[in-house]
């Protein structure tokens, strides 16, 4: 019997979740799972600086967010260089994120401004093959896609009840 491998399906879903735990000031434990369309597991953390009354001992969660966006269309390009035979002599991708942030009364609200991702590839392939990478890795980027559309984010919150959409 051979071994199928995830590209050998023409469709399937992908799904993340992770628990968080709330521990020191300001520190976030987070247990992230894969689970599907494999299992995999990952500790992280998240901590806030002085501003939030945090100690710094992990990164906030907006450079998780940057670096998770920088680390998927990083990864997309290379894995899909393979596919589509560019050669990648070097790679370096810089992305700067803006929010605007906007006090309302004791708390405040934010809105994104932009998302800029600067890509640097060092390839032997002609411009046109290098533009067809990288419009297949925009197309492949989890993150990039999710950013790009209207999304619905469900919260709810614990009562003695049970669950309370919020």
């Amino acid at each position: 019997m051979t071994k199928t491998s995830v590209f050998d399906r023409e469709q399937m879903q992908v799904r993340f979740d992770c628990r968080g735990t709330a521990t020191g000031k300001m520190r976030n434990n987070l247990s992230v799972s894969m689970v599907k369309p494999f299992q995999e597991s990952f500790e992280m953390a998240t901590d806030e600086g002085p501003f939030h009354g945090g100690d710094s001992t992990a990164p906030p969660p907006l450079a998780l967010f940057v670096g998770g966006l920088t680390g998927c269309i990083m990864t997309q390009i290379r894995a899909f260089a393979k596919r589509l035979g560019v050669t990648l002599t070097d790679l370096h991708v810089d992305v700067r994120v803006i929010w605007n942030w906007q006090k309302t009364g004791k708390t405040y609200t934010t809105a994104p401004e932009s998302f800029e991702i600067d890509i640097d590839i060092d390839s032997p392939n002609e411009e046109p093959e290098i533009l067809a990478l990288i419009d297949a890795a925009k197309q492949g980027c989890f993150i990039e896609q999710t950013l790009k559309q209207p999304n619905v984010v469900r919260h709810r919150f614990k009562t003695p009840d049970g669950w309370q959409d919020a």
